[in-house]
This record gives C-alpha cells, sequence and structure tokens, in this order.
C-alpha cells in the first residue's frame, strides 16, 4: 500500500480557509438529523454500541463501550458546538464567550476560544495564543490556532511575536516553516533561519507569498554566501522576476536597473541585436540570461535559435562576449522551457541535449526532475543516471528515482550495474506502492492480496477498540461525523488522532479506529488511517470494496475491469458519495456535469443532476464513460486514466510520434504533475483491487504498452 504521511491537512481541509469566517457552517448545514442535539453525544455512544455489538456481539466488548459512556455520555459540548459554530459564523464575540463558560472542560471547549480569537487574530498576544495552547495541549485546534497567527504576524512583519510562539508549532506546513523562517530571520537567529534554505532559496515553482517573502529576505542573511545569491540570481534571471534580480544583483556588486530590464522584457531582439557591440562584462552577462528566458517565454524555438546563432558569432570573436556559465545556463533555460512548452507541440529529445549541455552548472531540484524526464521520455539511460546525481542525496533515495535508476542501470552494458539494477529491485518490491509493484514484476514477483489479509477485515481487540473511543481526538472526529457539522471538522480532528498515535508509534489504536471508521460507513477516513500506520495486513480497510455489485455489473456492461473501477474510484473520491470538486465533479466517480449530460445523451436518458449524482446511476455514468474513453484511446488502460483525469485530447497529446512507448516511460513524462501521480495512484489501486477481486493482473501487464498517436 502506498504510505501517504500526514501532510499539513491535518490542520486545514480544502474547504476550510484561514480565517474563522470560511470555517463557516450555515444554518442549513447545521440542521441535525431526527436525534436531539442535546443527547448527540449519548447517541453518538449508542450507535457505536450497536456497531460494537453487530462487529464483536459479545458481553465483554459491551461493557467496555459502557465504561466510555461513563466518560463521554453526558459530555453535550457538540450540541453546545453547533451553536457556538452560528455565533462564529456571524462575528458574535460576546456569544461566544457566552459558550466558553458553557462549553469548559467538555470535548469541544476549545472551539468557541479558537473562533474568538480568530476573529481577529492580528490583535492577539503572543501570551493569549500561548495559554490557549497551554490550556488544550495537543488537541488539533491548540496546533492551528498558533499556526495561523505565526503566519498571521509574519505577514504583518511582527516577528517578535511570530519567534514567542515559534516552538509551540509542532506540524508545520511550507507556510507555517516559512513564517517561522521569517522570525528567526528577522531577530538575529540566521542558523534557524537557514533550516528553510533549500525548501525555498533555488525553487522557480509557485510556492506560498510568506516562502516568497523568505526567500526575498534571506538575501541579507549573514550565513548566505555569493556563490548562494548567484545561484539564485540565475533562476530569477530565467523566471523574470525582477524584484529579486535587482536586490541580489545588487548585494553581488554588479546593480541591474529596473530600466534595463524592463527594456528588454518589451523587445528582447533589440537587445539581441546590440549585444555584440556590447562590452564584456557580469552585468552584460545577466542580461543576456535574462533576455533569453524572456524570448524563450514566448517561443522557446525561436530563443534555441538566437542561442545557437550567438555562440556561432562569439566563437568567432578574438574575445568571447559569453561566457562559458553564461551559455550553460542559456541551454538550461531552453532545457527548462521545452519541458513546460510539451502539452503544446509534443516532445522532443532536443530537451535533453540542452540540459546536457548545461552539465558543469548545479542544478536544483525542479531542473533535475525536468531532465530526468526528458532523458526517461527517449531512453536517454545515460541522462537519467546523470540527472538523478544532479538530486540531493534524500531525492535519490526516494522509490520514484530509485526505481529509474534501477531501470537505467537495467540497460547497461556493465554486468555490476545490471546486478545493482537487481539489488534495487529487490529492496524497491518490500513496497506494495507503484514503484513496488513495478519491482516486484521486473525480479518475477507476483502481488497476493491473500498475503495481507485479502477482504478479512482485521481483528481488533476488546481493549483497542475501547482505547479508540477513550481517545479525546477520536472521540471528536466520531460526534463530528455523527453530527452535522461540516465534515472538515470531523476530517481535521480525525487526521490529528491518527497523527498523534501514529508519532506514538500506536499502530493498534489506529487500526481499531479505522475498523471503527469502516463499519460506519466513514471510508476515506479508513483509508487515512491505514495509509498512515507500518501495517500491511489491512487491504480490506485500505482498499475497501463498497457497491461491489454495481460496480462488477456497470463494469462488464461497459467492457472494462471491475478492478480499474475501483482504482478510479478510490482516487477520486475516497467513495465518499457526496464528494464535490471545485470545479463541479460530483459523486463516487466524480462526473462533471458536461461528462454527464453528454452519458445521459448517449445512454438515451434524460438528464437529472440529482441523479448523475447519486451513487448508482453515478457508477453507471462513471463506469460508462471509462468505457467511452478506453475506446477512443487505442483500448489502452493508461491512455484511458490520464484521459479521465486530463481529457482524451491531453492523453494523445502526450503519445509518442513515432513507434510505442513503455507505459512507465509514458506515464514518468506526462506533462501535469497531478495527472502523473494520479495515473500512478490508480494503476497501483487497480493491481490491488485485481487481487482483491480474485482476478490478479500484474502492473506491467495491465499498463501494456504505449502506442503511437499518428
Amino acid at each position: 500500500m502506498t504510505k501517504l504521511r500526514v501532510a499539513h491537512s491535518i490542520k486545514d481541509e480544502k474547504s476550510i480557509s484561514q480565517k474563522h469566517a470560511s470555517k463557516r457552517i450555515t444554518v442549513g448545514t447545521l440542521r441535525l438529523s431526527a436525534l436531539s442535539v442535546a443527547t448527540a453525544v449519548s447517541a453518538l455512544g449508542v450507535s457505536q454500541v450497536a456497531c460494537a455489538e453487530l462487529t464483536w456481539g459479545d458481553e465483554e466488548s459491551y461493557q467496555q463501550e459502557s465504561n466510555y459512556q461513563q466518560d463521554y455520555q453526558k459530555d453535550s459540548s457538540i450540541d453546545s458546538f453547533m451553536a457556538a459554530a452560528i455565533a462564529a459564523d456571524r462575528g458574535d464575540v460576546s456569544a461566544l464567550y457566552n459558550y466558553e463558560q458553557v462549553m469548559s472542560g467538555g470535548l469541544f471547549a476549545m472551539y468557541p476560544t479558537y473562533w474568538r480569537m480568530n476573529i481577529d487574530l492580528n490583535s492577539q498576544s503572543s501570551a493569549a495564543v500561548s495559554q490557549f495552547v497551554r490550556q488544550y495541549p495537543d488537541t488539533v485546534m491548540a496546533e492551528k490556532l498558533v499556526a495561523d497567527f505565526a503566519e498571521t504576524k509574519a505577514g504583518s512583519n511582527d516577528y517578535a511575536s511570530v519567534r514567542q510562539v515559534a516552538n509551540l508549532i509542532t506540524n508545520a506546513d511550507a507556510s507555517e516553516r516559512c513564517a517561522v523562517a521569517l522570525g528567526f530571520n528577522n531577530g538575529g537567529d540566521t542558523m534557524r533561519a537557514m533550516a528553510a534554505k533549500s525548501d525555498v532559496w533555488l525553487t522557480t515553482k509557485k510556492q506560498p507569498a510568506l516562502c516568497d517573502q523568505l526567500a526575498m529576505e534571506m538575501n541579507n542573511n549573514a550565513l548566505i554566501s555569493n556563490q548562494d545569491r548567484a545561484d539564485r540570481l540565475k533562476r530569477m534571471l530565467r523566471k523574470g522576476k525582477t524584484g529579486d534580480i535587482m536586490a541580489l544583483s545588487s548585494r553581488l556588486g554588479t546593480p541591474i536597473a529596473y530600466s534595463a530590464l524592463s527594456e528588454i522584457q518589451l523587445n528582447p531582439s533589440s537587445f539581441f541585436s546590440r549585444f555584440g557591440r556590447e562590452p564584456a562584462s557580469q552585468t552584460n552577462q545577466y542580461l543576456y540570461m535574462y533576455a533569453i528566458g524572456r524570448m524563450a517565454d514566448k517561443s522557446y524555438r525561436e530563443a534555441a535559435l538566437q542561442l545557437d546563432f550567438d555562440i556561432k558569432q562569439d566563437n568567432q570573436r578574438a574575445v568571447r562576449l559569453l561566457n562559458d556559465e553564461t551559455r550553460r545556463y542559456a541551454y538550461r533555460t531552453l532545457g527548462v522551457q521545452r519541458m513546460n512548452h510539451n502539452t503544446d507541440d509534443g516532445f522532443n529529445a532536443e530537451a535533453v541535449d540542452w540540459f546536457r549541455n548545461s552539465l558543469d552548472n548545479d542544478f536544483n531540484f525542479e531542473e533535475a526532475e525536468d531532465y530526468a524526464m526528458a532523458a526517461i521520455r527517449f531512453g536517454r539511460w545515460d541522462d537519467v543516471v546523470e540527472a538523478i546525481s544532479k538530486m540531493d542525496g534524500e531525492t535519490q533515495k526516494e522509490a520514484q528515482w530509485q526505481y529509474w535508476l534501477a531501470r537505467a542501470y537495467e540497460q547497461s552494458s556493465d554486468s555490476s550495474k545490471r546486478n545493482t539494477s537487481k539489488k534495487m529491485y529487490q529492496n524497491l518490491a518490500k513496497s506494495n506502492d507503484y514503484y513496488g509493484l513495478m519491482a516486484k514484476d521486473k525480479i518475477g514477483q507476483r502481488f497476493d492480496a491473500s498475503r495481507l489479509g485479502g477482504s478479512n477485515l482485521p481483528n481488533v481487540s476488546t481493549a483497542d477498540r475501547a482505547r479508540v473511543m477513550q481517545d479525546a481526538n477520536f472521540a471528536r472526529a466520531f460526534a463530528l461525523y455523527n453530527s452535522e457539522a461540516s465534515r472538515a471538522y470531523a476530517n481535521r480532528e480525525w487526521n490529528w488522532a491518527v497523527k498523534q498515535a501514529r508519532d506514538n508509534r500506536d499502530d493498534n489504536l489506529i487500526i481499531a479506529a479505522a475498523r471503527q471508521a469502516y463499519d460506519m460507513g466513514w471510508l476515506d477516513r479508513a483509508i487515512y488511517a491505514v495509509d498512515n500506520t507500518d501495517r500491511v495486513d489491512s487491504l480490506a480497510l485500505s482498499h475497501p470494496m463498497p457497491h461491489q455489485s454495481a460496480v462488477v455489473r456497470y463494469s462488464e456492461s461497459a467492457g472494462i475491469d471491475p478492478a480499474w473501477a475501483y482504482g478510479i474510484m478510490r482516487q477520486e473520491s475516497r467513495f465518499v458519495s457526496s464528494a464535490r470538486s471545485n470545479v463541479g465533479a460530483s459523486g463516487l466517480m466524480q462526473v462533471m456535469p458536461d461528462t454527464a449530460k453528454y452519458i445521459a445523451r448517449n445512454l438515451g436518458e434524460t438528464y437529472s443532476a440529482s441523479r448523475a449524482n447519486s451513487g448508482d446511476t453515478n457508477i453507471r455514468y462513471g463506469t460508462w464513460y471509462m468505457g467511452d474513453i478506453l475506446g477512443k484511446l487505442n483500448y489502452q488502460p493508461v491512455l484511458a486514466t490520464a484521459g479521465y483525469n486530463a481529457g482524451p485530447n491531453n492523453a494523445k497529446r502526450w503519445q509518442p510520434v513515432y513507434g510505442s512507448l513503455a507505459a512507465d516511460q509514458y506515464v514518468e513524462s506526462i506533462a501535469f504533475p497531478e495527472t502523473r501521480n494520479y495515473v500512478k495512484h490508480v494503476m497501483e489501486n487497480a493491481t490491488i483491487y485485481s487481487s482483491l477481486l480474485g482476478r490478479g493482473q500484474p502492473i506491467t501487464q495491465r499498463m501494456g504498452t504505449v502506442p503511437a498517436g499518428f
């Protein structure tokens, strides 16, 4: 199984933002079910007892649950939580103060205080935030409040306040890490600030605003060398970030005026036409890199022609105007830009050549990844090895790059490298993630679900069952799930509970909680829990098969593999039937409205949004569409999977122009990171589900070969 470690989503689900106002529970969502709000927690206990009786059914189990009820059945803070959420939504500070008193000592006592403080977080003191953390230690809301506070204060340049709470943040996401680093960078503790250097200094990808701010301010950090500045300046010249360019060049003693950058931005060709008449200076080396980047933004092809022309001209001069470093990084710019334009006009091996021409210059991870992907695409195995060698040591150890290094060594004429390849595959094959399954096929192993519990649910002891409901974090999560509060609150509490248990190396508690969530139909959190353990014998929890008869029936009707349908469903919705994406996709299979209309029309049905979103119809529509895409894309499941996520036209665009391509090479070079990871996960899921369904098919056989597009 893929072990997806707990990320910052513990504190923030996509549907909940930093400010309390976006954590709203509307009156509509706050309507409780037939159970009275006042007995919500008691109802939770009853439902869980019933679940325990159904699942375990023994007297001892029931007695343990009774002990839990003695602890929590009188806790009525869930009903106050619902009411307090409405008060928070309308910004009613007075009411929140009252709820703080009413809910004091209850499971949800921290929420009204959090909401009240978060109404105007910037006005809060570090002392007040610290007091909240001390009052509610080891809770997700304490973690969230202090992290929100650090980000808010860093954004307003109150770095002293950030430093005062920095040590209270235990599970920081990227933005929060940058907030803390900003605090120390502006407080004289340059060493602690430098901890974030590898994440922000050379990156050119979009990152949180505080991380951009940190990278800018680190220019003045005493531990940043001029070589560091030159390395970053080259990336900023490529990206065209004028503020960074001016600040960095100034510190390097080669100040670049905004007017010069602006002139090139408007007309890079004019700069190239006069470059031969310019003096040989470091400033002009930088301006040349900047001009190549701006031309490449418009047309990498035009930029490549310009660079080739300039180098030929320069080689005829008595004194060259372009030094080796400038030449190399100009080629680097072309290679990166070429990879970013692959969706427009297809793939081309020239990107590999351009990266090779830039080898003597250091690579950041993004550049090395682009180089590796280009080399993988065209089977340039020596370049694959070279590209991976440019990554930092920890990155090289990741399964993804170990697999591709093994693939490259496998092609070598050197027998020792081929033997090394086998050993690397054997090590990777210990895992059951995408690369582990691929490695198994390489060494002749077969994935067997029965060795990992198969469809049998794990046995959970009575003691572990009781421990779940004695854990305040899990108790809150289950109470929220059984209420009509926003699911995001329940998910956040659940993720935190799993993290706490994982940090304590308590896999038994996590499995017990996952089993209880599974029994209640809360499948997405059961999956999340198991994926965050080191247990590998719980496939029934990590890969559940709800609606099995419908999935099998509709899949067979559509001419597709039910295991593939489950693979798609698990990745799309985690089996949350009410799932809605921010672009309108809905249901178990996340069918887009326009796609649902297309399907209904082809099935001779009248489109109904409510029906299309329902479990049975959503499965029928989704499987039909999978079959439709499969037929349009050469009956190639990897292409069809990419098409399901990114659209059939994109999947076609990524096909090789001539000849066929190994499916793993196709997948690794998919231009959209989201789709690339999506296809890997679906293929992994489908392989596991095929074994669970008794139709085991190795992943390599499943993926096949991708044919030429023309």
